[in-house]
């Protein structure tokens, strides 16, 4: 019996010091960066990979949260980093700018006299009749960098120098940025001269130190420097009128339905409008709901806004599209309408005039929608069930209404319409290729069997002991859901867990046994594939690290009928969303980097039919697929 007791207690804390085994360092929360950029002590060759240790701390976080927010763009990238604060980002940056890796040896690229003779002259002394500075102008004397902001140029390939120039000149790498001295710089160079820089800086050594910013004229930080972003102020009064009071609440209630998600642009102004939203039927363009009067808001009144949430109409009376979620804000009582719609009118007004929405033929004839709205649309308030206690009708109220869940947790007919039995019950979501599960069953993400403090925690850290929240989801808790009340929080979670189904039944979940020679050899490639990339954070048998790593056997998400969340997931990984009880999450590397098409399907294969898991085969069309950004 001792013994029994003795093998029970090893078991336990085996277990224990498995789920404490990570490293609570940051070096272990950016390995996600070394999966392209290459381990601290190495440095990558890779054109578009560059070095990122050693380079100074406020460049690096510049260039985090310009990915971030859209106004740089690579899509592995923004993917990585969409969930991510501006706390975390700067302890990233800080991360890499104290390391310092050995600089790989000059290229050994042949020059002529005359090529050497102008990269100098270009490099060191600019061509003022041209308003060409020299590059040691702003990247230092040594050409090492200035901090905090400018990087080096030295110890870059050829190719990646080339590759950022032209970058530069076409405006893909910054978009709008009012102080891009730098497109303005490259578009002025000649192609030759290009190359020619390139292929100079690539051959030098690079050695030295980094100035300091003093080093930089005036006129030039001005133009060029980027500045931190200053620390948010809390201007709300002690004491706060009626009114403010108002603005208040309507901020609070703007936060929960979200609606700076999708009027602001990636980098563009605070409900400004501009976002593209890709559907079946074309592209909607959201507008701009800042008070400025020619572009945004500014003439509307409570009942031009409460027409708009309730009715579906506009100012002058036209039928808006449903890409606009009024099915869901027509339960909004009057109130809260009049409540949001005074914190909009007391932002700061954006002149912006956005472009209009592409719509294909023939839902771009409006009139039509009179005829979609008889058969799918009903105005109406929510209604309290009488039958429910208040929180039960809070919760309700907010996933009904307010938080618009069903626009993207339900299916949809060939009209972009659901129907009462489509409630909650999982859909692809339009545009951006991601399933949201029914939050009705419980073979999918529904939460009968959790506790209201296990729904809470998701809702609210973007991860709990059962799953970590991705994709659109963890965008929605970053962005609203963590900034809720616990009693709201609790509300919502209350209510999810009272309309989810009881029965465990998965017999009619779609699945292909590995019942044959070739899918045998496939489980095994599988395996093998995932043993070499993910079984160093997943585990061995797919028990992955509670709050940390998620657990892949049994996972819910893992083995949904739809294979599509799983795949985006390996292609793009990512960070859970940072919140305030989760500031530092662990992340996971985008694989389609480094694995081809091939390779993610075996290991999404596998991962779906090991440990117990029932789920279907995935092939390259699977992967294929989940890559298109339309439905």
């Amino acid at each position: 019996m001792l013994h029994f007791i003795l093998i029970i207690f090893l078991l336990i804390t085996f277990a224990a010091n498995a789920a404490q085994s990570v490293p609570d360092t940051i070096a272990e929360r950016v390995k996600v960066c070394t999966v392209c950029h290459d381990d601290e002590d190495k440095m990558g060759r890779h054109a578009y990979y560059p070095r990122i240790s050693g380079k100074p701390q406020g460049y690096l976080f510049n260039q985090l949260r310009n990915f971030r927010d859209g106004w740089r763009y690579y899509q592995p990238m923004a993917i990585l980093l969409e969930n991510m604060s501006d706390a975390y980002l700067q302890e990233i940056a800080h991360y890499f700018s104290t390391l310092q890796p050995p600089f790989p040896p000059p290229e050994p690229i042949t020059m002529q006299a005359d090529e050497v003779e102008m990269a100098k002259q270009l490099i060191h002394s600019g061509h003022a009749a041209r308003d060409i500075p020299a590059c040691s102008a702003c990247h230092g004397d040594t050409l090492m960098g200035v901090k905090p902001f400018v990087p080096g140029l030295l110890g870059l390939s050829r190719a990646y120098l080339t590759a950022q120039f032209g970058s530069w000149r076409n405006g893909g790498l910054m978009r709008g940025q009012t102080s891009d001295c730098m497109s303005k710089i490259a578009q002025k160079l000649t192609d030759k001269e290009v190359n020619t820089i390139a292929k100079w800086l690539a051959t030098q050594p690079a050695s030295g130190k980094p100035n300091s910013i003093t080093a930089l004229s005036s006129e030039l930080t001005h133009r060029c420097s980027s500045v931190l972003l200053e620390e948010e102020t809390n201007n709300e009064a002690l004491n706060p009128s009626p009114a403010e009071q108002q603005q208040i609440r309507g901020a609070y209630l703007t936060r929960a339905g979200n609606c700076m998600g999708c009027h602001t642009a990636p980098g563009g102004w605070p409900f400004a409008g501009g976002r593209r939203l890709s559907t079946s039927f074309g592209t909607f363009v959201t507008p701009n709901i800042t008070p400025d009067k020619e572009t945004g808001i500014g003439y509307w009144s409570e009942e031009d806004f409460w027409q708009a949430l309730h009715q579906g109409k506009s100012r002058d009376g036209r039928l808006l599209y449903p890409a606009f979620p009024y099915t869901e804000y027509t339960k909004v009582t009057r109130e809260d309408a009049n409540a949001i719609f005074a914190y909009l009118q007391s932002l700061p007004t954006v002149s912006q005039v956005n472009p209009p929405s592409e719509i294909r033929f023939p839902y771009n004839f409006r009139p039509l929608l009179a005829i979609w709205r008889a058969l799918y649309f009903k105005a109406g308030v929510y209604a309290p069930d009488q039958s429910k206690n208040e929180e039960w009708n809070r919760g309700a109220y907010l996933v009904q209404g307010l938080g618009h869940c069903n626009a993207c947790h339900a299916s949809r007919n060939l009209l972009g319409a659901s129907s009462e039995d489509d409630t909650l019950t999982g859909g692809k979501i339009m545009g951006v290729n991601w399933y949201a599960p029914s939050l009705i069953s419980n073979l999918e993400a529904g939460s009968g069997h959790w506790t209201i403090e296990e729904i809470s925690e998701l809702l609210t850290t973007g991860v709990s002991k059962h799953a970590i929240a991705s994709g659109p989801m963890a965008t929605i808790i970053r962005q609203s859901l963590q900034h809720l009340s616990s009693e709201d929080i609790r509300a919502v979670a209350v209510y999810l867990k009272s309309i989810a189904e009881n029965e465990r039944d998965d017999t009619a979940r779609t699945h292909a046994p590995v019942n044959s020679a070739e899918r045998w050899e496939q489980f095994a490639q599988g395996r093998q594939l995932y043993e070499k990339y993910c079984q160093e954070c997943h585990g061995t048998s797919g028990e992955g690290v509670p709050g940390i790593y998620p657990p892949l056997a049994g996972n819910r998400s893992v083995i949904l009928a739809s294979p599509l969340n799983t795949i985006r997931s390996v292609l793009n990984g990512g960070y859970p969303a940072t919140t305030s009880a989760n500031p530092r999450p662990y992340g996971m590397p985008p694989f389609q980097q480094i694995l081809r098409e091939e390779e993610i399907a075996l290991i999404v294969s596998f991962i779906r039919n090991a440990w117990g898991n029932k789920g279907s085969w995935v092939t390259t069309v699977d992967i294929d697929r989940s890559k298109e950004s339309v439905n």
